[in-house]
């Protein structure tokens, strides 16, 4: 069985893992995560998680980005089996980082395709759509969330412009994590 050591390899600026037989670099790279804010009259689609992390808590309908399939189709895809909602994108809504655990989420700003129909998903507990004044602030599950109900709160019903990123208090996305928030979840 291969022994995998870290160090840095030649030609190469960071400490990585590396087969120490035959050299195999093994790349950790971010994960990418979609979700879409998904808007009916002025209300948002929010899910009520019935998985750990954060189970029991509202968040927007998203989750990792799948191989073979682009952010678009992860974003239509994750609607689809957390809301059982068929969803048209209107385009990129933000862009978010959270450095220290490796994650990358476009969030798209979205409706659904028709008449809107929504229900829980496999993984949710409960969906619901909320005006901006009935949001349950205090049982968003993840601060990326909440960052996404604020940058399309802040927003509007517009054209969308260039994307909103992390907010100025929390650059790399670590301030929260920081704070004992459950690794992986966003």
């Amino acid at each position: 069985m291969p022994e995998f050591i870290r160090q840095i390899p030649e030609g190469d600026t960071r400490e990585r893992t590396t087969c120490a037989t035959c050299g195999h670099v093994f790349y950790e790279n971010p994960k990418v995560v979609v979700g879409t804010v998904v808007v009916a009259d002025g209300r948002v689609l929010l899910c009520r998680r019935d998985i750990e992390p954060r189970r029991g808590l509202w968040t927007l309908p998203g989750g990792f980005l799948e191989l073979g399939e682009t952010v678009e189709e992860g974003a239509c895809r994750e609607a689809f089996e957390e809301a059982e909602a068929r969803i048209a994108l209107d385009g990129i809504l933000a862009l978010y980082s959270v450095a220290g655990i490796g994650q990358v989420l476009v969030i798209f700003r979205g409706r659904f395709a028709g008449t809107p129909h929504f229900a829980a998903g496999s993984e949710t507990a409960e969906a619901a759509l909320f005006t901006p004044s009935e949001i349950p602030w205090d049982e968003i599950a993840f601060p990326t969330t909440t960052w996404a109900l604020r940058d399309w709160l802040a927003g509007g019903r517009g054209p969308l412009g260039t994307p909103a990123a992390n907010p100025p208090e929390d650059p790399r996305g670590t301030a929260w994590a920081a704070r004992g928030i459950a690794e992986g979840a966003v």
